[in-house]
């Protein structure tokens, strides 16, 4: 169909055609709980996704429901590309999210706890269910252990209602004073006038979770909040105690920085950290049956509206469940952990250097270890011949041997060039921490550039060889984080191609000096050209359709909701064009819309890994294109951060992307499947195999090194022996 007839005929842009991003994240953590609801699951792989559906939702909240109420208050009336206003966004985000904090606590209460029951594990779930012997348990523990940390607060007209932290789980008390008649306290009786409202924070400096004696093969715990419930009246002593409730609350901590009128970004964003901690609460958890004499109190006080207020029938802050999956003793009912396996090509005490020199090496974590990426930093660190590293980075772990090895190349007189990102959203803090370590050491910190993200994943090693000078380069899907390595799925490229090492270096002078080379050989970067050429790619495959050429698109990535994009998409594949995407969080696009997507599938695999890689597959008329990157297509990266899309010209390396991404269009156990309606659903396995993809790829790389440690063991060296 002509381009013109086609756009004539369907408007692509129609917002009936696309899904609300915020309603489709919470499709995704919908999916996540589907997981803590499978029976197949073991009983601890469930409490922790659980827990993970609870950490999501903090998030979503501080940074996504804090946002759209910023746009109501600023009286932004612009709509989404689904057609909705701020407003009206957050209307039915009221209603989901209630919904799904419901199937969380239902999950919880109704299948969780009483299977962890039988399994050994009791939670006491009301101080009150105590016997005598752990009640005198419980209160010992509280002299000794939890009385001394806690503050108790109250509120009279001499002391203002406290300031209350956000996520902080707090016990709030309508406490009255006790009559003092002939010099006996006695209990008078209640007078409005004299109940007060008292509040102690739940210390998170001691354990949520306290373990209880009990019989050999039992474990009985209690939660924190409910010894410190019972011993209110330790904490007041003047007063009775009329009713404890806990509450919590979740405030704004979307940072808003003018990075123009900040002359020093390390200094500002320190600054704004502090007011995470204060910012405007959008949401309220209390305990369902509070009293409402004290739920107005804390409504009032803290200025919440009455949509905004969750009763909740269970504990709250399910993320507590993370610390019951790290419990000792149920090994059993864990899935077995898994070993990231040796890079064949990597050996240890290799040199790595000489190995990237044979050809490009594919790394695909957690499957593969990440540890060749940390030998790489460390051995251009001591390589005597190595002149410069240079590196961005965006999250890394707390003990990071990454930092440690960058430190020590620049203790060592080599030139180290690193680009912290000091907005990387709750890391910023460890940033903070890592960039001043790393000036003290003598290398060049680079703060990110105004306006943008840097979430590139890339590092640069120039090494001056007997022919000349020589560029080393890793490039990443994910971060340089050695700890999160071992729970998200990335692929890694180890490179020394000339023309990337080119490109590589543009990329570090653009980050420290703003200048940009007048061509790029192999990388493409946002926000340059990154987006134009995904839209290039896109219409050449629509093009070949079009012309009766082989034209099929997959694309993996955590989040599509570029409009642009997805218009594009919707062209190719009303031309015809065969397209997979494999999307594991929020998806804009429909499928099935007769005429426009009726050619697309979209699946999100939710398992044991979190798919964190960025993989593209454009048929090219036979002659196959593959990309692999930082960036997701959607507007913060392909149009306000900075992300490099890198090319896999290898035939061996495309073959082994091809099978993994193949692999994932296969699974029948953790796939779950767009429908028309907007809904996921799990594969339905009737007559098909069933096929893990993750299980798929860890069995493959543990038999890749027996095949490698048996060839190693099958080299023999015979000494040559002297003849006569």
């Amino acid at each position: 169909m002509p381009e013109k007839k086609l756009e004539e005929k369907i408007n692509f842009k129609n917002p009936d055609y696309y899904t609300n991003r915020e309603l489709s994240w919470l499709q995704f953590n919908y999916r996540v709980l589907s997981e803590a609801r499978d029976k197949n699951i073991p009983l601890f792989e469930r409490i922790k996704f659980l827990s993970i559906t609870a950490s999501n939702l903090d998030e979503f909240f501080m940074v996504r429901v804090a946002s759209l109420k910023d746009m109501v208050n600023a009286g932004y009336q612009k709509k989404d590309i689904a057609g909705l206003t701020p407003e009206e966004q957050l209307k039915k985000l009221n209603v989901e999210t209630h919904q799904l904090v419901n199937q969380q606590y239902s999950t919880y209460n109704r299948s969780l706890l009483p299977l962890l029951k039988q399994n050994g594990l009791s939670i006491i779930e009301h101080h009150e269910d105590l016997t005598e012997e752990q009640a005198k348990y419980i209160d010992r523990y509280f002299e000794d252990n939890v009385y001394p940390v806690l503050t108790p607060m109250a509120v009279d007209s001499s002391r203002p209602f406290p300031l209350i932290r956000n996520k902080s789980l707090n016990i709030g008390a309508l406490l009255k004073k006790k009559k003092v008649e002939g010099g006996k306290e006695k209990s008078g009786k209640k007078h409005e006038e004299e109940i007060e409202f008292a509040t102690v924070q739940v210390p998170s400096v001691l354990s949520r979770i306290v373990s209880m004696p009990s019989e050999e093969g039992k474990t009985i715990v209690i939660l924190l909040e409910e010894i410190i419930e019972r011993n209110m009246n330790k904490l007041f002593l003047n007063y009775d105690i009329i009713c404890t409730h806990p509450f919590r609350i979740m405030r704004n901590a979307d940072l808003s920085i003018e990075e123009d009128e900040a002359e020093d970004l390390l200094k500002e964003i320190e600054k704004q950290l502090k007011k995470r901690q204060w910012g405007e609460a959008i949401r309220l958890e209390v305990e369902d049956g509070i009293e409402k004499g004290l739920l107005e109190i804390i409504k009032t006080e803290l200025n919440i509206a009455e949509e905004d207020i969750y009763a909740i029938k269970g504990p709250l802050d399910l993320t507590f469940c993370m610390k019951l999956y790290g419990m000792e003793g149920f090994d059993h009912l864990k899935v077995k952990k898994y070993t990231p396996q040796p890079v064949t090509e990597l050996q240890t005490d290799c040199d790595i250097f000489e190995e990237i020199r044979k050809g490009d090496i594919l790394l695909h974590h957690p499957y593969q270890s990440f540890q060749p990426v940390v030998d790489f930093i460390k051995q251009a660190s001591r390589d005597p011949k190595v002149l410069a590293i240079k590196q961005t980075l965006y999250r890394v772990s707390g003990n990071s041997p990454i930092i440690a090895a960058l430190a020590q190349a620049a203790e060592n007189g080599k030139q180290v060039s690193v680009l912290v990102e000091l907005k990387a959203r709750f890391d910023e803090e460890n940033n903070i921490v890592w960039a001043r370590k790393l000036e003290k050491a003598g290398c060049h910190v680079i703060y990110g550039l105004v306006g943008l993200k840097t979430h590139s994943k890339i590092t640069l090693v120039v090494r001056r060889e007997e022919d000349g000078i020589r560029r080393y380069v890793h490039l990443g899907t994910g971060n340089y984080n050695d700890a999160t390595a071992k729970l998200y799925t990335d692929m890694g490229l180890l490179t020394c191609s000339e023309p990337i090492g080119e490109d590589a270096t543009a990329v570090f002078n653009m980050l420290s000096g703003y200048s940009e080379p007048l061509n790029w050989n192999k990388l493409a970067l946002a926000p340059l050209w990154l987006k134009d050429k995904f839209l290039f790619l896109i219409k050449r495959e629509r093009e070949n359709a079009k012309a009766g050429k082989p034209a099929k698109i997959i694309a993996k990535m955590n989040s599509l909701c570029d409009q642009d994009v997805i218009s594009a998409l919707y062209k190719a594949s009303a031309e015809g064009v065969e397209i997979h995407m494999i999307i594991r969080g929020i998806c804009c696009l429909k499928t099935g819309i007769p005429g426009v997507s009726e050619n697309i599938t979209v699946r999100s695999i939710v398992g044991n890994f979190l798919e964190h890689s960025r993989i593209f597959y454009f048929e090219n008329n036979g002659n196959p294109e593959l990309y692999m990157g930082s960036a997701d297509w959607m507007p913060r990266n392909l149009e306000r951060r900075v992300e490099i899309l890198f090319p896999v010209e290898k035939d061996s390396l495309k073959e082994k992307i091809v099978h993994i991404l193949q692999c994932q269009l296969n699974d029948t156990v953790k796939a779950h499947i767009l429908k028309p309606d907007g809904s996921y659903e799990k594969v339905d396995k009737r007559g098909k195999v069933v096929y893990n993809s993750q299980d798929a790829f860890c069995k493959e790389a543990i038999e890749e090194g027996k095949r490698q440690k048996k060839s190693q063991i099958g080299r023999v060296f015979i000494p040559e022996t002297h003849h006569d």
